[in-house]
């Protein structure tokens, strides 16, 4: 009787899921820039025993920890921007020797996977593509009875559909992981797929592949956890505005004391989701039912997401509500006349200071507790008007509440699986190891060679089934010294010499075109890169070149200035054959020039007596145009006029003798 009500309810449950997976896909709504792993269509295989059954199933193990913060945890960089890239990447290395990817980290998704070297339909990534023959340690993973099966029932094979239509399918492969220096955990045997082929944005795209932080037994977090080598939880913090990158942590920390929670129901879906009851704007509560934000998914809070999606009526009071409280400024057009974008102008480029110009928006959980946002949290910059900014909260196509990445903006986000809740903390994401008082932050890791030019030494593995064993950290690059951009450091200019294994001296080569060559590589505008100095040295020629900040900023951010250094340090600039090899020889960051008084206004005060004189000189001239006249009109005597009589002066004679 047991088992047959076992399986009624087994048949229940995966009834209850199956319009999500069919019908989902459609009704997000795409705005141009890449927001994956939002819903999949292919949760779990259909050998699987349902969502419930596979929560559950680990439920009791993971809950026998006494010590909920006893585990080591993993701390890991987050590099790219939100609004550039609609998407934050971290550092992985797969394999023995390891081999490096720069993977999306995306809470929607519950497979990590990477290009394949034999990929049938791959695009051109940041990263050469996954190899495994050179990795001793890769195994496939066989086709068994928890997995879908290839055609010839060897290996296991996987296939995720997303909602803006692109797609990855592959084999499943097992290797060693590893998560940097900084990682207190040791590199671990996992899943993950080796991809045959890609479309949509993910051929596209630059990043490498996803990391998958889902719910599911291929999730990275739900693999270290069953093997206990992590607690039930995972954060991630993303920059601000203007800033980009970021940090994660893969296992527990202590929570911050002033750190509000919702409670995330993990068998409402398969996705994180928080309980939304209401939004206030300016500390005024919108006139929306409670039940406006439970419908369908629910609120799910998905990292992968750029923007925030709210159902027809919250949206349309959202915006108007924002509107009244921005009627100083001017509603302008949006950067894409594709679109319906509400912006306004005239709130200033400083986004400390946005929030005089813009309101504070709540966000109030089930428990009472709210989630403040500031402007940066709802707002994205204009990228055509200076000092301009647009909603970043749009109209969902159904009735789900998405909140994407926008929302979260330096705030650190604790996904306390464990406890089933999620929870908030406004900070400073750039300094997020300094204000959680926890020593050894990413950014302080020492430079190593990269896995590109040096070996690491294979760490000895003892493999049997899914167990692993400790081994010692594997070697990997994890970026640049702490000295090189410390704490509030602003980046005003970047210089580094390449050594090209071609002799120009005899030749005029194309500097802008190499210019340009190296902008499209780093992902920054071509006027950013400038030529400085050119010598030859034996067989190789030496270019220097500058990069300044973009035209509407007056520095580089410090997540830009990381990665381009990482990426010319790592040689992942790929520039056309007729230009030779390079080598990095030599690179330094300066900061930011402050400049004076008189040098930020000279224009304005040149300009400003320009105007002046030409004023002065104006009302001179017209000032003496008219005293001429009047002098004129002054002088004239009209016929008949009477003038006052003349005395005649006596006329004196000289007689001819005198004479």
């Amino acid at each position: 009787m047991a088992q047959t009500w076992s399986l009624l309810i087994s048949a229940i449950v995966v009834l209850s899921f199956v319009p999500i997976y069919s019908s989902s896909a459609s009704q997000i709504p795409n705005r141009g820039v890449r927001r994956p792993m939002i819903f999949p269509l292919y949760f779990a295989s259909p050998k699987s025993s349902g969502h419930r059954q596979a929560i559950e199933g680990s439920y009791w193990r993971r809950h026998l920890k006494s010590d909920p913060y006893h585990h080591p945890n993993a701390r890991m960089r987050l590099y790219d921007d939100l609004l550039s890239n609609g998407y934050y990447t971290t550092r992985l290395w797969i394999g023995t020797p390891p081999q490096e990817f720069a993977l999306i980290v995306d809470t929607g998704s519950t497979v990590t996977y990477v290009p394949c070297s034999d990929c049938e339909h791959c695009g051109k990534h940041q990263d050469p593509r996954f190899q495994p023959d050179e990795s001793s340690t890769y195994h496939p993973v066989k086709c068994n009875m928890d997995c879908n099966c290839d055609h010839d029932g060897v290996n296991c094979v996987y296939e995720r559909r997303y909602a803006e239509m692109s797609s990855s399918s592959g084999v499943l492969g097992e290797d060693i992981i590893s998560f940097g220096n900084q990682s207190e955990v040791v590199p671990q045997r996992a899943v993950f797929g080796c991809e045959n082929v890609e479309t949509g944005d993910l051929y596209s795209q630059r990043a490498d592949g996803i990391m998958g932080l889902g719910r599911g037994q291929l999730s990275i977090v739900d693999q270290l956890v069953d093997k206990n080598v992590i607690n039930d939880s995972f954060s991630l913090c993303y920059g601000g505005m203007h800033v980009g990158g970021g940090a994660m942590v893969l296992g527990g920390i202590p929570p911050p004391p002033d750190m509000v929670f919702s409670r995330s129901d993990p068998y409402r879906s398969p996705y994180y989701n928080i309980e939304l009851k209401e939004i206030h704007v300016a500390g005024k509560p919108l006139k929306l039912s409670p039940s406006t934000f439970d419908r369908k998914h629910g609120t799910v809070l998905d990292s992968g997401t750029t923007y925030a999606y709210l159902p027809e009526e919250a949206f349309v009071a959202f915006r108007d509500a924002i509107i009244r409280k921005s009627h100083n400024l001017k509603q302008i057009h949006g950067p894409d006349p594709n679109y319906n974008d509400i912006c306004f102008s005239g709130a200033g480029r400083d986004v400390s200071q946005l929030s005089k110009a813009f309101p504070e928006v709540d966000m109030v959980f089930s428990n009472g507790q709210k989630l403040s946002l500031t402007p940066e949290n709802y707002l994205f910059q204009h990228t055509k008007v200076h000092g301009a900014y647009c909603l970043g909260i749009f109209q969902n196509g159904d009735s789900t509440t998405l909140l994407g990445g926008i929302i979260v903006r330096n705030t650190l986000v604790t996904y306390d699986r464990e406890n089933e809740k999620i929870g908030f903390w406004k900070t400073n994401c750039s300094e997020l190891w300094k204000r959680l008082h926890i020593p050894g932050a990413p950014a302080a890791a020492p430079i190593v060679p990269t896995p590109k030019s040096v070996s690491a030494p294979a760490p000895v593995v003892s493999y049997n089934n899914n167990t692993t064993v400790g081994m010692p950290p594997t070697v990997a690059p994890s970026g640049l010294p702490q000295e090189v951009l410390p704490g509030e450091f602003q980046v005003g200019l970047i210089t580094f010499d390449m050594s090209f294994s071609v002799n120009y001296s005899n030749m005029k080569p194309n500097f802008t075109e190499l210019a340009e060559f190296i902008a499209h590589e780093l992902e920054i505008n071509a006027s950013q890169v400038h030529f400085l100095n050119f010598f030859s040295k034996g067989n190789h020629s030496v270019i220097r070149w500058a990069i300044f900040p973009a035209e509407s900023a007056t520095y580089i951010s410090n997540s830009t200035a990381m990665s381009i250094i990482l990426q010319l340090k790592e040689h992942r600039v790929h520039l056309p054959e007729r230009f030779g090899s390079y080598q990095l020889v030599e690179w330094k960051v300066e900061p930011q020039i402050k400049r004076t008084w008189w040098e930020q206004h000279f224009w304005t005060v040149v300009v400003g007596v320009i105007i002046t004189l030409i004023l002065g000189l104006s009302t001179f001239g017209v000032w003496f145009v008219w005293k001429w006249r009047q002098n004129a009109v002054g002088t004239y005597k009209p016929i008949g006029a009477r003038v006052p009589e003349q005395e005649l002066q006596q006329l004196t004679l000289i007689s001819s003798s005198q004479a």
